[in-house]
């Protein structure tokens, strides 16, 4: 266990951590955090936990190492095998979710990787090249996206940088590595007369209370799915996202992930509750009691506090809403899109509309500004004609030069 705390020095704060080494010796070593005192508490205390996990993960490779007797030794180890040690020792710092997309990167593809095409590599002898043909490999022959390789870039990067700062590598062979360049999905969302059609199909069905929440509130399907009873203030009219409900594949498994907080900090927002759901949500509400008395017994009682629940009270899941919809929109002749696009369909109406972008940052809750206007601002075609309609007087017709306009 790595203790630590954070102490204020010559106006600038430092981390102190505190650990029994391999030799059992107790160490107390100090370094700056570079960040003056005044306003960085925050900043200063996540260096700080930071610190302490980096430190941890060391002194656990290293007793792992030392239990091995030596068989971990720089010049014996396996890239493959160093992978694999490396994400265990990951795992207790993890969220599950992250941990999962890692597990399948590393142990379902990665590895198999080098263990066909180049089997024995040592952790030291990994070049550039290594790495490079592996995405050329999974690009060119199995197809894999340009942002796939991308995460699984940052992966092996992660895990080769770890090895650098332990003296296990000289450098870091991924920092010279020309990663693909990343393609934005393209996205076209639904239209006002689209998604009117779109509320009119689903109304009744077990997908209309996802699909108002997700086109008309933005919600992610995590929010949609986590909304609880305790979010939603009737007298006050108002709703507030603040817990999660996520479904990942962890070793085979299908595994649901409940977190009392949302994505990021901005993500944790209040919206208000407009009449027509919030006659939705008492008619739901009515429903579920119905059905507890009718069903008796047979009904779900864990998750009487969630709102999206089935007639036995068994809650939605997050998978559900990501095949169901589909289905339903080929079904009803419907223009197919995915269910995360009806949170495209919000901001994109809301940006036509005129609506800041700062002022739809916060209703989807984005953390920066910058992901809402690289994901948004190409949506809205009707301004751009506008705008080149306002320029089109300073335009030259076939008569005249540009220098006549310019005089």
């Amino acid at each position: 266990m790595v203790a630590g705390h954070l102490r204020e020095k010559d106006g600038f704060y430092h981390i102190v951590l505190s650990y029994i080494d391999e030799n059992g010796k107790r160490k107390t070593p100090c370094r700056s955090t570079k960040l003056p005192i005044k306003g960085n508490k925050k900043r200063a205390e996540a260096m700080l936990i930071q610190a302490r996990r980096e430190k941890e993960r060391e002194l656990e490779y290293q007793l792992m190492e030392k239990r091995s007797g030596g068989k971990n030794q720089p010049e014996r180890i396996l890239f493959t095998k160093f992978l694999s040690d490396w994400l265990s020792m990951m795992r207790p710092s993890l969220e599950t979710t992250t941990y999962a997309a890692y597990n399948a990167s590393i142990h379902n593809k990665i590895i198999p990787y080098y263990d066909k095409y180049y089997p024995g590599l040592l952790l030291r002898d990994v070049t550039p090249k290594h790495i490079q043909d592996y995405y050329s490999y999974e690009m060119n022959e199995n197809g894999v996206s340009a942002n796939t390789v991308i995460h699984r870039h940052a992966n092996i990067r992660k895990a080769l940088q770890y090895a650098y700062k332990t003296d296990l590598i000289e450098s870091n062979p991924a920092d010279k590595v020309q990663r693909p360049k990343k393609i934005p999905h393209e996205c076209d969302p639904y239209n006002a007369r689209e998604l009117k059609e779109l509320f009119a199909a689903v109304k009744g069905t077990d997908l209309e209370l996802g699909v108002i929440l997700a086109a008309f509130y933005g919600l992610r399907r995590s929010e949609v799915v986590g909304l609880k009873w305790n979010a939603i203030d009737f007298d006050r009219k108002i709703i507030t996202i603040k817990h999660t409900v996520t479904q990942t594949c962890l070793e085979g498994k299908s595994v649901i992930v409940e977190k009392n907080r949302t994505k990021t900090k901005s993500s944790h927002r209040s919206l208000p509750l407009v009449a027509p759901f919030e006659e939705l949500l008492k008619t739901l509400k009515k429903r579920q009691e119905e059905n507890r008395l009718i069903c008796g017994n047979e009904y779900c009682q864990k998750y009487l506090d969630y709102i999206y629940v089935n007639d036995l009270g068994e809650r939605i899941k997050p998978g559900y809403l990501t095949q169901a919809f589909p289905a339903f929109l080929e079904r009803h002749g419907m223009r197919r899109i995915r269910f995360h696009d009806l949170r495209h369909s919000c901001a994109s109406l809301l940006y036509a509309n005129g609506v800041a972008l700062k002022d739809i940052q916060e209703w989807l809750g984005h953390s920066d500004i910058g992901t809402t206007s690289n994901i948004y601002t190409h949506l809205d075609y009707n301004s751009k004609v506008a705008s080149a309609q306002a320029i089109l007087g300073f335009f030259p017709t076939s008569g005249e030069s540009p220098a006549s306009v310019n005089a």
